[in-house]
């Protein structure tokens, strides 16, 4: 058995849980971590530029967060129920994989009430955990009409440690400028920190951008409970990888260019996917791939992605990454210099 659960605790303070995003995406912190040289660098994530030349390559994570949170109430009661959506089961029938929050009132058979024409229904047809129920929404109309309805009646879904209410902004903000692919319930959060402006340079530059899908669940935002690491089992996530994207990947693998992941989803994507010589193939499926140390990577040889909570799946990724070591004492470093952590908070690069 290698590392256990107690090698990724630490003391993270509350007040480096960033509440708000940087006032522009580019001009979060950056941290550079060197792999070779064992250095730490303190930038800014607009300095990213200047670690990447011609022919390089971004991997980017195209998934869109859909507003995945809506209040409701319970017939008869009239209690105000949150309705966290995960996914779509089935078209046809617009039954949904959701958590139910207070869960302990919501019983198979009870009907929710959403928005203030109610034009809106959904029935409650199975409990799948403690707070996971099956809905099957009842709406008349078309299929694109009802979709339209959830986005008009949902509200980002920022993660719960953020305590303030949801304001216009975020749901700019909590969305990459690479969001195209609507699926994910969490942001692919490395990605928050590109500007448009940012990223025109660096494709002046000459540096190739490949998108993947990977559509974060909320199980992103699991913290691991068994100390030995090879028990856990991830929650499985939609992800597609396209011809266009493993072109572009494989030839800076054949050229020895800098890979960068955007993003440990990206990371998981890539990794996902790896043929016998070592190289990216084409893929649409699930993926449930837990990566952590020792491993052996593939396909990026770089990565950018925020500041993780301890015992989170994400740090584990990161570890094995740049060496557990290396990391621990970053973390201890970022603490120092109140970098800011988490979804909203700042970036490191790992080289």
């Amino acid at each position: 058995m290698g590392m256990k659960l107690s090698n990724f605790s630490f003391n993270l303070p509350e007040e480096l849980l960033a509440e708000y995003p940087a006032p522009n995406r580019d001009e979060s912190r950056l941290m550079v971590l060197n792999r070779k040289d064992k250095t730490i660098e303190h930038k800014t994530f607009k300095d990213i530029i200047d670690y990447f030349e011609e022919d390089d390559v971004l991997i980017t994570n195209n998934t869109k967060v859909f507003p995945a949170r809506l209040f409701g109430n319970k017939e008869k009661t009239g209690a105000r129920i949150e309705v966290f959506l995960l996914r779509e089961l089935n078209p046809e029938t617009r039954l949904w994989d959701v958590l139910v929050d207070p869960a302990r009132k919501i019983r198979i058979g009870n009907k929710l009430y959403f928005g203030d024409d109610e034009t809106l229904v959904a029935e409650v047809i199975d409990n799948t955990t403690s707070r996971g129920r099956t809905l099957r929404f009842l709406f008349d109309g078309s299929y694109e009409e009802f979709r339209n309805k959830l986005t008009e009646l949902g509200e980002t879904p920022l993660p719960k440690y953020i305590k303030r209410e949801v304001e216009p902004e975020d749901a700019e903000r909590y969305q990459t400028i690479f969001a195209k692919n609507e699926g994910a319930v969490a942001a692919p959060t490395a990605g928050l920190h590109f500007s448009k402006h940012l990223l025109k340079r660096l494709e002046i530059k000459g540096v190739n951008i490949a998108e993947v899908t990977l559509h974060v669940g909320l199980g992103t935002f699991s913290s691991v409970e068994v100390e030995d690491l090879s028990k856990h089992k991830m929650d499985s996530e939609e992800m597609a990888i396209l011809q266009d994207a493993v072109d572009i990947i494989n030839t800076g693998i054949k050229r020895k260019k800098r890979v960068c992941a955007v993003g440990t989803t990206a990371m998981r994507a890539v990794e996902s996917s790896v043929s016998s010589n070592h190289t990216l193939n084409a893929y649409a499926g699930w993926t449930n791939k837990f990566i952590f140390p020792p491993y052996d990577f593939s396909i990026a040889n770089a990565m950018i992605t925020n500041f993780h909570t301890p015992k989170s799946t994400l740090l584990m990724m990161v570890s094995a990454f740049a060496g557990h070591d290396f990391i621990k004492e970053a973390y201890a470093e970022a603490i120092k210099e109140k970098y800011n952590f988490y979804t909203y908070g700042d970036a490191m690069l790992i080289i």
